[in-house]
Parts: structure tokens; C-alpha cells; sequence
């Protein structure tokens, strides 16, 4: 009771700490007490839309989205313990990174948000590779931002400022158009050295697109570049009537500068210093890996993005990953409910995941591909989920499920290979968060023979990147003088818990192995299901 009690003055005292982010399927809020542990949560399940051939969200859907959540996180509390939020000691923002959004002078929107599911800047992303010496995917901000120029459309002479969805809610909240150097990193070239956006890449960018005679400058463009822990501004009134129309919340609180989802899953997975990784996986899939030095040459299938204190990372990331293993398991329920049974989700997960466990190793000879949208890491405009196999292939219900498993992981094979085979990166540790892991074993094991090193999953890591961005709040106001954030984490949050670690088994080791190269040999029958579905 006494515990209840505690957290009861900690709300009423404003000593909490609140966190939220839009996933690409969920927006979820988490409130944490002073011990860095969840009180209260809500969330909001949305879907992004394919609408004249873009990858989008509405605004509408944003501010529902994100009212929804909030309202449902408020209900917790007073339902858990009898009183009303009304202020915390500090709040943050997170959303996936990437992407474009594009404002005029007066704050009005020019052209639907354009998502980082999106593979539609592919001739802007390899001229601007070729121009800075420097990868620049096709989700990057600069890249729909020179795409948009390329194809010579009408709104580009009018932009004031463009910026991510984390830096777009954030500046609706506060006024502040600022952003996390990690988020920032997934718009423009960062330098590590000045945590701030690459000077000559930017001069480069301006004299590239000068005989358009454009009234501005890119940096103009850019938000504000600020590490964790700087002052970026504070919830305002307006702020309030967006996140709480019942206006229970004070205004003035703390905001610390919106982050991507990638820095929230570091900080959430304690994955910010030097030769530790994480791996996200859901509806998306990224491995994140803090360097100790720059990579020796570019490479069009790695992103260097930054942590949210501006250290360099090597990120492969995946476009897909989850979503055509979900299908399958909803078509099963499906079939279970034909019977007349009640599915439990969470127990149906389990059952198949398990299944999976008792594959080949290699998963009988059968061959999949999750891809829903294009993926950039092996040069696809566009996705067919496609299930192939040989008359000889063994095909059973173990093999099945553990040939999804393997392809949602595929693409971020290919990826870091890359980074652990020719450019020879040492990680001490990786960390797994994000729906795949839900599974208590599989998707770990898994990920562990895809990597061919320890991958450890931590009781918080469900928490996600909610729970991140509040880490990354707290963090803001109750760091001292000069506390790296990579102590705070450590020290402070974590508190020497590794989590749970798994040894890649040799077995699944050469199975995922032999699975790759099949892999690799087969893309051509995706492409040709590309070119020949329509």
C-alpha cells in the first residue's frame, strides 16, 4: 500500500516523467516514476495509408492518435490510483525517423506526410550518395526533399521548414522547431565532431540545386540540431489543447528534443556507448551498432545515424519485417475460428513461434519473402510477399514458421554481413527489442543465428519506445553536471541489468547461413513478381 501511496504523491507532486511515440502501427504513452519504472500507459493503434502512390499519415490521424493515447494513459492513473495528471517533471516526443514534411511560412502543410516506408527518391538518393561521398538513403528528408526538386514540384519554392514527425509534434507543442541529433541524423549528414549537420554537405546541397533560384538555403530549411539532455523548450497552452482537451495538464512543463525511434531504442535498451548494438524489429526491422571509428568506405545498405548524444552508429535497416509473418498468423486464426474455437493471440504467437524451434535448420528447402514495400538494402522499388518452394522441399508446419522467421530477418542479414564480415566491427553486446521478441526464446534465438553473436532481451524491452523517450526526459532534467548519458543509463536506470542472453546455437548458425544464400540466389523471383503483379 505504501508503494501505491508513493507513486499517488509522485503524480500529484509532478515528479513523474512521461514519454510518447508513434510507431509505425501503435502510439503509445508511458508515465514513469522516480525509479525509472512504468505507472501508466495508453495507447492507439493506427495504420498509415497508400494514397496516390505515397506511403502517408493524415494530421488528423497524428492529433486523434495522439489524444487517444494520452486520454487512455490519464484514464490509467486515475483508475490505478484515484487522482488526475495534471503535470509531470518533464515529457518527451518520439516517432519514426525520416521521412518529409514540408511547411510554408505560415505553418501550412504543402504536401502529405511522406513516410520512411517510402522508396519513391531513388534517383535523388544516388545523386546525392555520389555528391557527398556520403550514403544517403531513399527515406533520408534530403532525399524527398531534392526528389521533390528533381521532379520539379510546385510547393519546393514555397518551403519555410521541413522536419520528422517527432520534430513536426514537437514543434506544434512547444513552438520549437529543434530535434534530437538522432532523429536529425535520419534527415542530413551529421558531424560527430559539432553534433551538428554536415557544413560542406549542406554548401554542396545549396550550389547543387542554385539555378532553380530558390529563396532559401537548405540549413534555413533544417530544425534546430540539440543533443539529449539541452533545453528544447516547454509544453505552451496551445501545446496543451493538442495532447489534453480537457485541459487537466499545466502548461510549462519541460519537453526534451524530440527523438526517432532508433535513439529511443537505444536508450531503452541501454545501447548508447561505444561497441554495443541493439536490434529493433517489428512492422520495421534495424540493427544499430555504435562505432569506435568511421566505416573505411561508403556503403549504399548502411545509414550512419547517431545516438541521441551524437556518437557515430552503423545502422542496416529493414523496411520489412513483421508484417507477412503476422498475416500468416492471422490467417491461422482464421482457421481456428472456422473450427469454432476463441484464439488467444498472445497463446497462438507462442504456439507457432515454438513450432519453429523444431525446424531444419535451415528450413527444409522452403523460401520466403515478407516484402510489402520496396527495401533499399537489396534495391526493390517496390514488394510482393511471396512464398516459394521446391516439389521436394520439406514442407511442414515447423518449416513454415521457421522460414518466416528467417525471411523477416533477411534483408538485415544481407546488411550486416556487411559490417561484420568486410569491415570487421566488434560488438561486445546486442540488445532485441520490438514485437519479435514477445515470444519468450524464439525470436531471440533466432536473431542469434542471424548475428552469430550473444543477443540479450531485457523485461523492459516490451516498454519500448514509450518508455525510451521518457528515459530520455528524465534524463534532461534530473542528470548532473556534465552525467554522460551513457552513465545516467547505466548507473542509474539499469543498474548493471544485462538482461536475459542467449549464446547463438552452431546449428541455427550454419542453417541461417545456408538459408541466406538461397536467399540472395531467389531475389530474382521477387523481382520478376514485381515487375509481372500488378
Amino acid at each position: 500500500m505504501s508503494d501505491l501511496n508513493n507513486v499517488k504523491n509522485e503524480i500529484l507532486e509532478g515528479s513523474t516523467t512521461l514519454g510518447i511515440e508513434f510507431g509505425s502501427t501503435r502510439i503509445k504513452a508511458v508515465l514513469i516514476g522516480t525509479d525509472f519504472t512504468p505507472i501508466a500507459s495508453g495507447s492507439h493503434d493506427w495504420e498509415n495509408r497508400y494514397d496516390n502512390g505515397v506511403w502517408t499519415y493524415t494530421m488528423e490521424d497524428v492529433w486523434e492518435g495522439l489524444q487517444d493515447c494520452y486520454r487512455k494513459m490519464k484514464e490509467d492513473v486515475k483508475e490505478k490510483y484515484g487522482v488526475t495528471l495534471k503535470r509531470t517533471k518533464s515529457m518527451g516526443f518520439s516517432a519514426m525517423m525520416h521521412g518529409y514534411l514540408a511547411f510554408d511560412k505560415n505553418g501550412k502543410q504543402l504536401v502529405p506526410f511522406r513516410t520512411w516506408r517510402n522508396t519513391i527518391t531513388g534517383e535523388a538518393a544516388a545523386k546525392l550518395t555520389e555528391l557527398f561521398q556520403y550514403n544517403i538513403p531513399q527515406r533520408w528528408s534530403i532525399a524527398h526533399l531534392y526528389q521533390a526538386v528533381l521532379n520539379g514540384e510546385e510547393h519546393v519554392k514555397d518551403l519555410d521548414f521541413i522536419t520528422t514527425l517527432s520534430g513536426y509534434v514537437h514543434w506544434r507543442l512547444t513552438g520549437k522547431k529543434v530535434l534530437g541529433v538522432g532523429d536529425a541524423s535520419g534527415m542530413f549528414p551529421i558531424d560527430t565532431q559539432k553534433k551538428d549537420f554536415q557544413a560542406d554537405m549542406l554548401e554542396k546541397f545549396d550550389t547543387l540545386v542554385s539555378e532553380k533560384g530558390y529563396p532559401w538555403k537548405v540549413k534555413e530549411l533544417l530544425p534546430e540540431v540539440l543533443v539529449a539532455g539541452e533545453d528544447a523548450g516547454c509544453l505552451t497552452e496551445e501545446g496543451v489543447k493538442l495532447l489534453d482537451p480537457d485541459g487537466d495538464l499545466e502548461a510549462g512543463i519541460p519537453v526534451c528534443p524530440p527523438e526517432g525511434d532508433a535513439g529511443t531504442g537505444m536508450a531503452a535498451t541501454n545501447s548508447v556507448a561505444v561497441r554495443t548494438g541493439n536490434v529493433s524489429a517489428g512492422t520495421s526491422v534495424f540493427a544499430m551498432i555504435v562505432l569506435e571509428k568511421e566505416l573505411s568506405k561508403v556503403y549504399t545498405e548502411i545509414d550512419m545515424v547517431t545516438t541521441p548524444s551524437g556518437d557515430l552508429v552503423a545502422m542496416s535497416h529493414a523496411n520489412n519485417c513483421t508484417s507477412d509473418l503476422n498475416a500468416w498468423v492471422g490467417l491461422f486464426k482464421e482457421f481456428a475460428e472456422a473450427f469454432g474455437m476463441e484464439v488467444d493471440m498472445n497463446q497462438l504467437f507462442s504456439v507457432l513461434y515454438n513450432k519453429a524451434l523444431e525446424g531444419d535448420p535451415e528450413c527444409g528447402g522452403l523460401l520466403s519473402y515478407g516484402y510489402y514495400s520496396g527495401e533499399n538494402i537489396i534495391e526493390l522499388d517496390e514488394g510482393r510477399p511471396l512464398f516459394v518452394r521446391m516439389p521436394d522441399s520439406r514442407f511442414n508446419l515447423a518449416n513454415f514458421m521457421r522460414v518466416h522467421l528467417f525471411a523477416a530477418l533477411g534483408a538485415l542479414k544481407v546488411g550486416m554481413d556487411i559490417l561484420t564480415k568486410e569491415e570487421y566491427i566488434k560488438i561486445d553486446k546486442i540488445l532485441g527489442h520490438g514485437g519479435l521478441f514477445k515470444t519468450k526464446g524464439v525470436g531471440q534465438r533466432i536473431m542469434a543465428a542471424a548475428m552469430n553473436a550473444p543477443v540479450s532481451v531485457m523485461e523492459t524491452a516490451g516498454e519500448g519506445g514509450a518508455w525510451g523517450i521518457a528515459l530520455l526526459a528524465a534524463y534532461s532534467v534530473w542528470k548532473e553536471d556534465k552525467e554522460t548519458l551513457d552513465h545516467y543509463l547505466s548507473e542509474k536506470v539499469f543498474g548493471g541489468n544485462e538482461g536475459t542472453k542467449m549464446e547463438p546455437d552452431a546449428k541455427d548458425v550454419e542453417g541461417f547461413e545456408t538459408f541466406i544464400e538461397r536467399y540472395k540466389n531467389g531475389l530474382d523471383i521477387e523481382r520478376s513478381a514485381v515487375l509481372n503483379m500488378k
